[in-house]
């Protein structure tokens, strides 16, 4: 099984090329702006793609780590099982019960 890193970086990957206009505007950022911001350009340009990602799993009202999930799950089927499961240690995590952790995050119980 592949490294959690690894899987987002797949899932950033598919992400931009689904998505060729924001690849083409990430290949355009100005220097300057990531001088600015004291930054280099990949670190700029990895900044920004995060913040487009974050804003496209918040559309499809998905966590990050979700998207994450989406983008690399072999089946929307593998998806789902795999979002559950998380979602069941993250409840068991926060000592939340699994049908108070549904209600909060409005999942099926």
């Amino acid at each position: 099984m592949s490294q959690p890193g690894e899987n987002h970086q797949l899932a950033l990957d598919r992400f931009l090329s689904e998505h060729p206009a924001l690849a083409a505007e990430l290949n355009t950022l100005n220097p300057l702006a990531a001088q600015a911001k004291g930054e280099t350009m990949e670190q700029y340009r990895a900044e920004r793609l995060h913040e487009a990602f974050e804003a496209e799993a918040e559309q499809q009202g998905l966590f990050a780590w979700e998207l994450t999930l989406k983008l690399t799950a072999h089946s929307p089927a593998d998806f789902e099982a795999q979002r559950l499961e998380v979602h069941k240690e993250v409840a068991q995590m926060a000592g939340l019960s699994w049908f108070e952790y549904c209600q909060l995050h409005d999942l099926p119980v």
